[in-house]
């Protein structure tokens, strides 16, 4: 198995928090739900700071497919971990619904080249850059855990990329993809 198993399914998860809030829900998240997700079998490739929005936490987590991707949702969101601190995680957003459930077209976010700066696009259907080092389209799938809910007026391009261009990340401290 290598990390690249998990971007078979890959969802690109942008929240808007409360003025402010956006570094205690970072401290929640890396402290709480990380371990418990991998467990349970996503993987967490980035959490990030928008450098553009203050208070958007934006992270990608990956499955093997869309069968694994339901299962670990519903072990981690059903579990004890989730119980015990959504309330608190909650408390800090205003919208968690930003959701896009991709596809790779070009694996690579588990193996990024070196250098500084990771940027999102996201787009019309197209074709990525060639400097993008992973690229994504939407998942056509039904969605197979509606509890948390993924867009729907897509199709959309997603690709990351070391040059400028699109939304700026910022990786937090436990961030894979830096």
């Amino acid at each position: 198995m290598t990390f690249t198993d998990f971007e078979t399914v890959v969802e690109l998860r942008r929240y808007t928090l409360k003025p402010g809030r956006r570094d205690e829900l970072i401290e929640l998240f890396e402290r709480e739900f990380i371990e418990p997700q991998e467990a349970a079998g996503a993987h967490l490739f980035g959490l990030f700071r928008s450098r553009a929005a203050p208070d958007e936490f934006v992270w990608l987590r990956g499955f093997r497919s869309m069968e694994a991707r339901k299962a670990a949702l519903e072990e981690f969101y059903f579990g004890p971990v989730w119980r015990r601190f959504r309330d608190a995680a909650n408390a800090t957003m205003i919208d968690s619904d930003d959701v896009l459930l991709l596809r790779p077209v070009r694996r690579g976010l588990a193996s990024s080249p070196p250098g500084a700066g990771v940027y999102v696009t996201v787009s019309a259907p197209s074709s990525p850059p060639e400097p993008a080092f992973a690229a994504f389209e939407t998942e056509p799938s039904p969605n197979t855990f509606p509890q948390l809910p993924v867009r729907a007026d897509g199709p959309f391009s997603v690709w990351f990329s070391r040059e400028p261009g699109g939304l700026e990340l910022s990786p937090t401290s436990r961030s894979l993809l830096r």
